[in-house]
């Protein structure tokens, strides 16, 4: 029974909230506080009682608000700058024109930060600077000059916002990095466990087919052979990890090698390793890289053509029982897929007679195909010693000349 993996989720946000929380409700008591204690040097305390109410009220209501970034919308952050900046300009309405000039507390004194905190938190250092610097001109004006301690307090909120924000942005993206860290692990293991599985049951029976198949000869020797050929397909695509789907079947007519993969639209690079696997077989080894190996559509098509075209030859000309293998190099400026067999080799000229008398297999299939692409096909052979066909192809090569959509 195929088991489900589980990525357990972390927020390294959630902390700063919580903090956020009691932030607002601590300064919301202390601004209270400070009022109470200054009450007697107000013009106008019926005014800062009136908005006291409404921060007290504001602040409690709204802690769920401020509990997560889901809660924390947009239109709440908007809102609440706004109770906080009315504080600041409420504060030369309601308090003295003297105790203003000594450097006296706004109305919402250190209240009003952790409204800009919360755009840190949810938006990031360019949220955190809009709010800030809304809160510095609001201070400004109250001021009614810049003063010291006024230039002080503003570009300390300024800079711990923006300093909070970036950091915020900072742990959200290594939050994401080790998510899908943790993702790519857990589906490694039930690669791994699926591996275990399939090596337990269905290749050891492919295997068993194989070899009973062999003794038995006829048909059951057919079967075997096929057998083979899906446990080798098989144990390439486990180990891996690529899924392609493909379809493969042998022309009765020329034996030609047909292959059928599901490919992406022409809307990004392809793994070129999605084209090669089904070529895998009982007789033909495939090597590549770890990682993906990248070309844009058109030109992993055609290269993968090609390697097709270099398996075909092998099968016509070095006969059934030849062996080949497919090695993928990823360089930094190109891709170079080298088809090699232990077959007879080709005799000395043999290509150029083919190509005049029509047959055109290598100039048509491989050469013209990796020309179009503006790569080269090298075919190094010595009789009695296999052959040996180089693919290059640039990492640049797009559409093949002359190919339209």
């Amino acid at each position: 029974m195929a088991r489900r993996v589980r990525v357990m989720s972390m927020s390294v946000e959630l902390p700063l909230w919580r903090a956020l929380t009691g932030y607002r409700v601590l300064t919301m008591l202390y601004a209270v506080g400070l009022f109470a204690t200054a009450y007697d040097g107000f013009a106008r305390p019926w005014v800062a009682i009136c908005y006291f109410l409404v921060l007290a009220g504001w602040t409690l209501a709204t802690l769920p608000k401020v509990a997560n970034a889901e809660s924390c919308t947009k239109r709440f952050l908007a809102v609440d700058l706004t109770v906080a900046l009315t504080g600041i300009l409420l504060t030369p309405v309601a308090d003295s024109h003297q105790r203003i000039l000594d450097g006296g507390p706004t109305l919402p004194s250190i209240w009003t930060a952790g409204s800009v905190l919360a755009f840190a938190v949810k938006g990031g250092w360019r949220w955190a600077a809009v709010a800030s610097s809304l809160v510095a001109a609001a201070n400004l004006v109250e001021r009614g000059a810049p003063t010291r301690d006024t230039v002080h307090n503003v570009i300390l909120v300024w800079v711990a916002s923006i300093a909070i924000g970036y950091v915020v942005e900072v742990a959200r993206a290594s939050e994401r990095t080790l998510a899908r860290a943790l993702e790519i692990e857990a589906a490694t293991r039930e690669r791994e466990r699926l591996a275990r599985d399939i090596h337990d049951g269905v290749l050891q029976v492919l295997a068993m087919v194989q070899r009973r198949g062999a003794v038995l000869g006829g048909e059951a020797a057919e079967l075997g052979r096929m057998a083979g050929e899906q446990e080798v397909a098989l144990r390439t695509l486990v180990s891996g990890g690529l899924v392609p789907v493909s379809r493969e079947s042998r022309d009765a007519a020329d034996g030609a090698f047909v292959v059928a993969v599901d490919e992406p639209e022409d809307d990004g690079p392809m793994d070129l390793r999605t084209l090669l696997v089904p070529y895998a077989a009982a007789r033909v080894s495939l090597a590549e890289p770890g990682a993906p190996v990248l070309l844009a559509p058109a030109a992993a098509r055609e290269l993968a053509a090609a390697v097709g075209a270099a398996l075909d030859n092998v099968r016509r000309h070095a006969g059934p029982d030849a062996r080949a293998w497919i090695l993928v190099e990823d360089e930094p400026d190109s891709v170079v897929v080298t088809v090699r067999d232990d077959g007879p080799g080709i005799p000395e000229g043999r290509l150029a007679q083919a190509e005049g008398e029509g047959r055109l297999g290598v100039a048509l299939s491989i050469r013209g195909r990796l020309r179009d692409l503006g790569g080269s096909a090298e075919v190094c052979s010595t009789p009695g010693q296999g052959t040996e066909v180089e693919l290059t192809v640039p990492k640049d090569a797009a559409r093949p000349v002359g190919q339209g959509r």
